[in-house]
Parts: structure tokens; sequence; C-alpha cells
């Protein structure tokens, strides 16, 4: 036997054993569940990589050509030579594009643990094998059916020999040598088509109508006869009663020795469908990050005294959705993004009160006073971590109820890795290119495709996920006119665009079975996971920087007409717009905000305490043209009748010094509802509160003020209604997070140590050992050989019990033994630790070897 035949690894246990630990990192790294918890040696690590749930999940985060060569594998002898596997990929013919890029797709595989093996014996690990092999309940992806073998398990030894017998073949004394002789037949290009010529026209149309799957087909008790000449040779072979299936050697006969029809080694280039200038782009998402800015502050402004009720199941009402939309003058969708956003950016949140509302946070107040670049950069990173996809409002959940904005079952794990993928794709495009969305979506699902449709709506899910991103990064301003803007390129953390064009796995000359191949060194084509939490406050502060200086600067002034409205033609301070807010109505919005002035918006002013002689000033101060006179008109005739009249409680009163005007009220016909009754010439009482006594007279078109019970005037002001300190919404990760440096380097040393425990060879001491089971010894015997392990200072194997009762074996080098205890290095830890010796439930001296 050969000595490489030797170092073989019978086991993917002992496969993981041979690696370096940088491709233990990788294979950490690239599947997280493996690392939750920390596995105690390689061997449980192996166990762990081949559960059908860690299995599946890798499976799914493979690229499309490297789950083809995991398909190809599953449906190839167990274990395939590379040149095996090279032909299934490539066919008889060749393919240099596929022989290329094989070496990567395998090096993916190794490096997740899925395959193992040297490349004259590549294993695919057993759980994949199960999964991706073809099955009449599970169909593979290649189209293939069963083996020869696999679909005669049944068959009578007799029909065995005939079939043999009219396949030309002689027949044998046993069904196993018959089966391995027609298998024989059927995987030789040669005999293959001589069998074939010779068969009827309608049987090779059957054969090519099943040769890409199904394999499977139906026929009648009684064939006809080119049915029967392809069943009397095997060529189709029954499963059950009336149906039958194409043999997997005779299939890849006929696809000439391919595993897929259409094998995709390289992934879709994504190209751009339209070029701008870059700093057209950078200018467009400039404007549209302001436009974000403001549309989450006027949302905040509608509900800063308390905003709408919270369902009773949680979420929006679709009346208050609607009613969102209104007051943004947006689509219910877009109102709904707007809304999440500042849910997710902690910005908004529920009361908690009894009466359950929305509210702003306190976290809002603090978010007005930082710059506006700074605010941008905070809801934008929120939308990338945020596992909340507004896109799904409206939509019905697995219970067939409506999907609320604001409500339970909105959260997609897969989310964010979407939205950090689409912008890392228009990250490598030149500055300035904007994408042909399909061609966007074609690169999604070649590196992320899903097998079959276990899970359903899920491939649904990813390509609307996909186009929300591109309409979502549009809205908030992380591209122009399709384009990703610089802010948008920082806020991912990514290099220049020189840099960041991704290297596209090219054609290279095909690896051979000798050839050496990489197992920790490959990535996914132009992966970038999001960023980490250390990294994202830094990629933040850059973005705000590039867009800080394309923001407009806010104005000190507003351009006052004769039509009572004011013109601002382009952002306000914040002072300025306040007030403005307070004193005039808001008529239309865009790259210049109109405001009206009207009897209710100057006596809403002048109820938040505001005097007349306050207004003129303030109006004289901040316009840039002269106050028209029709507007100091309106300032002093509504101030002029503003007070005049007094409401109080009685339950209410009105008192007036002119009984006139109170003798006009009684006998207006719109007070009937009031029922007003006059106690003295200058005061009227009525039964209602004070506050709609206020109401009920100015919509009568007075303008009372209410007073305190000291005759005082009572200044009305909005009080913003806050909720409690409350938290964003954590996102719901899909899956452990991957590993940072000092775990991994940890994490493998640990792994390494217990490792060594479990594997180092022993020498017997006390009860035999058996199964690898810690060593049992009495107490006199452990401590004899703690104490001479102290003098010689060698490393000794315990078994150890901890205060949990969780029992563990270590490999340890002990310093001191005293007082009922052991000072040692421990290996497993890669610590000094002290463990009672009580607790030690044995020893045994490591080999000299």
């Amino acid at each position: 036997m050969s000595p490489e035949a030797h170092s073989a690894p019978r086991s993917l246990a002992e496969a993981l054993r041979a690696r370096d630990d940088a491709s233990l990192a990788a294979l950490l790294r690239s599947r997280p569940d493996l690392i939750t918890p920390v596995p105690t040696d390689l061997t449980q690590l192996a166990t762990r990589a081949g559960t059908r749930a860690s299995v599946l999940r890798a499976l799914e985060r493979l690229d499309r050509f490297a789950l083809q060569t995991a398909e190809a594998l599953a449906v190839a002898p167990d274990p395939a030579s590379y040149a095996v596997l090279l032909g299934l990929m490539a066919g008889d013919a060749g393919d240099s594009t596929v022989a290329g890029a094989l070496p990567r797709a395998l090096a993916t595989l190794r490096e997740q643990a899925l395959v193992w093996g040297g490349d004259d014996r590549l294993r695919l690990v057993r759980t994949a094998r199960e999964l991706l092999a073809p099955s009449p309940q599970h169909p593979s992806p290649t189209g293939l059916g069963p083996t020869v073998q696999e679909a005669t398990a049944g068959m009578s030894p007799g029909r065995i020999q005939e079939i043999v017998t009219a396949a030309g073949l002689p027949s044998t004394h046993d069904s196993v040598s018959a089966v391995t002789a027609l298998s024989a037949l059927f995987s030789h290009r040669k005999k293959m088509a001589k069998l074939l010529a010779g068969a009827p026209e309608a049987a090779r149309e059957v054969l090519s109508r099943l040769v890409w799957g199904p394999p499977y087909g139906q026929v009648t008790a009684d064939p006809a006869a080119h049915l029967r000449w392809l069943l009397d040779r095997g060529l189709l072979l029954p499963t059950a009663p009336g149906t039958v299936v194409l043999p997997r050697e005779v299939a890849l006969h006929l696809r000439e020795g391919r595993a897929h029809r259409v094998p995709e080694p390289l992934p879709p280039a994504v190209a751009p469908a339209a070029t701008h200038s870059p700093q057209v782009v950078d200018a467009t998402a400039a404007g549209q990050a302001y436009t974000a800015l403001a549309t989450v502050e006027e949302l905040l402004k509608d509900w800063d005294e308390g905003g709408p009720a919270v369902l009773r199941a949680g979420g929006l009402s679709v009346r208050d959705l609607k009613r969102t939309a209104v007051a943004l003058d947006v689509s219910e969708p877009v109102a709904a993004f707007w809304t999440e956003l500042a849910y997710a950016a902690g910005l908004i949140a529920s009361d908690g009160e009894a009466d359950e509302r929305y509210a702003a946070t306190p976290a809002y107040d603090d978010w007005l006073e930082q710059p506006p670049a700074e605010r941008w950069a905070r809801l934008a990173q929120a939308w990338l971590a945020a596992t909340r996809t507004p896109g799904l409002v409206g939509g019905r959940d697995a219970k067939d109820r409506t999907l609320a904005a604001l409500g339970p079952g909105l959260d997609r794990s897969a989310a964010p890795e979407i939205r950090h993928r689409v912008l890392s794709l228009l990250a490598g495009l030149p500055r300035g290119g904007a994408p042909d969305p399909e061609s966007v979506l074609a690169r999604l699902r070649w590196e992320r495709p899903l097998r079959g449709a276990r899970r359903d709506g899920d491939d649904d899910l990813r390509t609307r996920l996909a186009r929300w991103t591109l309409s979502e990064a549009e809205l908030l301003g992380v591209t122009g006119r399709g384009a990703l803007a610089a802010h948008g390129r920082a806020l991912l953390g990514a290099p220049a665009a020189a840099e960041a064009a991704p290297a596209e796995p090219g054609p290279a000359e095909p690896a051979g079975p000798g050839d050496k191949l990489p197992v920790h060194h490959h990535r996914a084509p132009d992966r970038l996971l999001p960023l980490p939490a250390a990294e994202q406050a830094a990629a933040g502060a850059a973005a705000a920087r590039l867009l800080a200086p394309l923001l407009p600067e806010p104005l000190d002034h507003v351009l006052l007409q004769a039509d009572l409205t004011a013109v601002a033609p382009g952002p306000l301070r914040r002072p300025l717009a306040d007030v403005l807010g307070v004193l005039a109505d808001v008529e239309s919005k865009g790259g210049a905000t109109v405001y009206r002035f009207t009897p209710a918006s100057v006596r809403r002013a002048l109820d938040a305490g505001r005097t007349a002689a306050d207004l003129h000033a303030f109006l004289t101060e901040h316009s840039r043209t002269p106050v028209p006179q029709p507007l100091a008109y309106l300032i002093d005739d509504v101030a002029r009748r503003h007070g005049h009249l007094r409401v109080g409680a009685a339950s209410a009163y009105v008192r007036c010094d002119d009984d006139a005007l109170l003798s006009e009220i009684l006998a207006d016909k719109r007070a009937a509802a009031l029922r007003l009754r006059r106690l003295a010439p200058t005061v009227l009482a009525t039964q209602s509160d004070p506050a709609a006594l206020l109401e009920g007279l100015r919509a009568m078109g007075y303008a009372p003020a209410a007073e305190s019970a000291e005759g005082d005037v009572l200044i009305t002001r909005a009080h913003a209604h806050r909720s409690p300190p409350r938290t964003a919404p954590e996102p719901v990760p899909d899956g452990p997070p991957p590993p940072d440096a000092t775990l991994l380097t940890a994490a493998i040393r640990a792994i390494r140590a217990g490792d060594l425990a479990a594997t180092a060879p022993r020498k017997p001491v006390g009860e035999p050992l058996t199964g690898g089971e810690p060593p049992r010894t009495s107490a006199a015997d452990t401590l004899a050989t703690m104490q001479a392990a102290v003098l010689t200072g060698d490393s000794v194997w315990i078994g150890y019990v901890n205060a949990d009762g969780a029992a563990s074996q270590r490999v340890i080098a002990p310093v001191r033994v005293e007082g009922g205890f052991v000072t040692a290095y421990d290996h497993t830890a890669d610590e000094v630790r002290t463990y009672p010796l009580h607790r030690i439930t044995g020893v045994a001296e490591l080999a000299d070897d």
C-alpha cells in the first residue's frame, strides 16, 4: 500500500484534524453555527458539521456552481475521483470554462466541510448526499434517476438475466454480476451507441423526453412495441406498477456525460444600463436624502401630541396608515416605509399607556439636535441593519392575517444581507453606473440559489427584497438615478471605485487529479457581508462627511407675498420653521415650500402666547420682502377680536364687557347646542365644559380666549407627547453571527486542546479504558500520579466532573498538589487552573510518543 493511502483521511474528523488553523478558521467563519457552542474536540466538530440542519444551511449558502458541483458528486460513485467529477461537470467533450472554475467550487465545498478526501477519493458528506441524491420523493436538480443497481434492487433474478441477454450480454450465474455487467454496458460509450443504433425511432423519442428529467414515466400493462424494446433491454426499468425510470447510466450516455444541462461556472455580469456623471448622482442622492430627513420630521411632528392608537394585535390600523400617507402626501407603501424606518431608528415607539398610542421617543429630540448629515447616517444605518420589511405591509401572514405597519410578523432575517449585497453589487460598478435591475436579480440568484421549493415563497421573497432594496435606497438617498452615491459607498465601508470592481472568476487551466486544490483561501465572488458593529460607526461618520457639503444650507428668511402666502426658497432653520409652522399652514411642498396665513393659523399663534406686536416683528425680521398690507391687517384684525370673549369654568361661562355681543350670541341659532343662559348682563353660563365651549364659539366665528380661575388669560401651547425611553427594535438574526477574530482564535485553541485530550495516547492505568472514555482510578492512584507528574513535569490525562455534574476530559500539566487541590496548566483551556482532587474521576499518563 502506498504512503498516500496510509495518509488518506478515513473520516471527516481525520480530514479536519489535518487542517491548519487558517483552514479551520475559514470553516468556522463560513459556518458559524458550528461554533455555537464551541465543540469540545474535532470529532464533535465533524459530527456537528454532518447534522442535517447544519448541512442544509451550508448548502443554501452556496453559489450556483458550487451547488451544481455538490449535486454532481451526489450522483457520482462514492468515493469519486476528480477526473470523474470533471467529466460529470464538463461532459465528454470538455469545457475549458467549467474546468477552470471547478477547482474553486471544489475548494469551497472542502472549506465548508461538505466534501473531504483527496483528489482520488472525493467524498460528499453523507447528509449532503442524502439531501441531493435523486429519489422518487425528492428528484435531483440534475434530473437524473437511480442507478441500474438501485433500480433493480427488488427485481427477480430471472428477469435480470432476461434483460442482460436481450441487451446482448452473456448470462451470468448471479444477479450481482449481471447488474454489474449491465451497468458497465450502459457506461461504455461505444457499446451503448451500437445498442441504441438499433432502437426504433419512437423509442429514441421516448428517451429524449426523459433524458433531462424528470426521469420517470407511465406505461400501461400492455406497452407499445417501442416501449417493450426499451423495457426488454433495461433502458427503462420498472419502479412501481405502471411506472418506469430511465437509469442514471443511460441518461449520462445520452447527455454525453454531463450531470447538468447548463453548467453555470461564472456569475452573470452586472453591467451598467445607464451611466451618469458622478456629480449628478451625488447631488440627486443628496437632494433625496434631505427630503428623507424632512419627511421623517414631518411624520414625527404630525405625531408630536400623540400619534395613532396601537391595535390590540400591534401595529397601525389601515385607516391610520392612510391618514399618515395623506399627511405626508405619499402612497401608502411609501408611508409604511417611512414609518418603519423611524421605528427601526428608535425615533418612535408605543407609549405604554392604558390607551396605548404611538409617540416620538426621547431619542427623537436628541436626533433633531444633530447635524443633518449625521441624522441621515443614523437613518441609513438603521435601514441597512433592520430585519423589518416594510414591503410586506398589507400582505398576509401564514394565518391569513393582514400584516400591519409597526406590527408583528414583518421581520425577515435575510433582509440585511440582501440589502448589503445589492448595494455591494452597485458599488462594484464604475462611479455613476446604474444597473439593469434584472441583471442584479440574476446575479443574486446565482450567488444564492434556492433548492426546490422547500420553504414556500422564499424565492419570491428574496426577489422582492432585492427590488425593495433598489427602490428604498433611492427614496433614502443612498442612490441617485439608480447609481450608488459616494456617501452610499462610504456607508458600506466599500473602497474606492477602482478597488471595488469585482474580480470575476475567469477561465483557467483545468486541474488534474494530482493538482493541489486550495482548501481555505476561496471566497464566494464579490461577497461583502454587513460590517461588524465596531466598523459601522466609522462608516456612518465617513458617509456623513461626504454628504454634509452636498446638503443645502438652512435659510433664515422667507418671501412674503400679497396673497397671504410666504415662500420658503429652501430649507429653513429650525426656530424659523417651528414658528412659521404655528403661524401658517403648509400649502405645498417641494423645492420651495409655500405657507398660507389664515385667521385660524394666526389665532393659533396668538393662543400659543404670541402678541400681534410679536408677530409683526417676527415677519419683519425674517422676510426679504416688505410685510404685505393684507397680512398686517389680518394679524391686527384677529388680534383685536382675540380674547374679547373670556371662557372659564362654571361648568363653563362666557364673560364680555360688551353685553350687546353676548345678546348676539344668545340670538344665534348655532348657539342652541351650547345651551347658554345669561347670569348677568356681561356673563353667560352653560353646562358644557370649557373646551367644548371654546370650540363651539370658534366654530361660530368668534375668537374667545380661555382664562384661569384668577381671571388671567391661559396660554395654550401644544405639549409634545413622548414615550418613555425605548431602544430600537433588535434585528432578528439569520442564525448565529459570524465570529470575530478573537473568538475564532480562542475557539480553535480550545478545539485543538480538547482534541489532544481525546486523542493523545495514554498509558494504561487503573481500570481498562474502552471507547475513549475518561480514565477511572482510585483516589490513592490519582494522588500518586499527580504528585509524580509534578516532579517529572509531564502532562496527564484526567476525567473531571464540575459542580454542575458535567463530565469532561482534559490534558493538564500539574504544578502543585496540596490541600486536596491540584494546580495545573490546562492545555484544553490554555490557562492555569485549580481542580479539587475529589472531582477528578481518574488519571492516566500520556504515552511517551
